[in-house]
């Protein structure tokens, strides 16, 4: 009993810290397979993300292997000083220096998707809004008083909080408005982010779409080794019965 109950909390917290972390989340709708996707994510990544955080658990040339992104694409496009296409996708910043900036280390990004979700990941990047009293001017509606500046600000422009007061009496966010415009429209930005969290989705598990493939056949082998093994069986107790 008690290994159920531990069992159903672990599959229930994941849940309650986004709940607690700003409530409500966007559903987003991502496709790992459409390649261009990924290619245009991976790009989004290695220029806004990978100054700070790392994905060291993935390599540049298996990236370039899934994506469709040939060597010499990956060292002209996407490697930056002498990184090479076998190693890990690193970050360069000493840690002690970006916690001495940021407050805190900037985590590894490599797992994000996997533990946080990919509709956590799509609400936290939509999600920022203007805010002088936080030291980067920015803060943010799903994870209140994050210490990450808001590096997309160029693209998306910086939004406006629209404030309410709730049953409790209170200051809570009512919605978010545009403010500050950026490079992008609204529309172009949306997609510039699915196509990040695609990327992140991917890097959590590159295998996905393999596993759901084999796991198709697994589940239909399964099913086909049932009905033998209940004939079989039939067979055996049939003298018995």
């Amino acid at each position: 009993m008690r290994k159920i109950v531990a069992i159903l909390l672990l599959a229930w917290l994941p849940g309650l810290a986004a709940a607690s972390e700003g409530g409500h989340l966007k559903e987003v709708d991502i496709d790992l397979a459409d390649k261009e996707s990924l290619r245009r994510g991976a790009r989004l990544f290695v220029d806004y993300c990978l100054s700070c955080h790392g994905a060291s658990f993935h390599r540049w040339n298996r990236m370039g292997k899934d994506l469709g992104i040939d060597e010499e694409t990956l060292k002209t496009e996407y490697l930056r000083g002498a990184e090479k296409v076998g190693q890990l996708m690193a970050v360069n910043v000493d840690p002690k220096q970006a916690a001495k900036w940021f407050g805190t280390t900037p985590p590894d990004l490599t797992l994000v998707a996997r533990s946080r979700g990919v509709d956590w990941l799509y609400t936290y990047l939509t999600s920022f809004y203007a805010d002088e009293k936080r030291p980067w001017g920015v803060n943010n509606a799903l994870f209140k008083d994050v210490a990450m500046p808001w590096v997309m600000a160029d693209l998306q422009g910086l939004q406006r909080a629209v404030f309410t007061k709730n049953a409790e009496g209170q200051t809570v966010i009512e919605r978010l408005e545009p403010g500050t415009p950026g490079k992008m429209s609204p529309e172009e930005f949306d997609r510039a982010v699915r196509d990040l969290v695609a990327f992140m989705a991917y890097l959590g598990e590159p295998m996905q779409l393999e596993r759901q493939r084999l796991g198709f056949w697994v589940l239909l082998y399964l099913a086909v080794l049932f009905v033998l093994s209940y004939l079989l069986k039939k067979e055996y107790w049939k003298d018995v019965h």
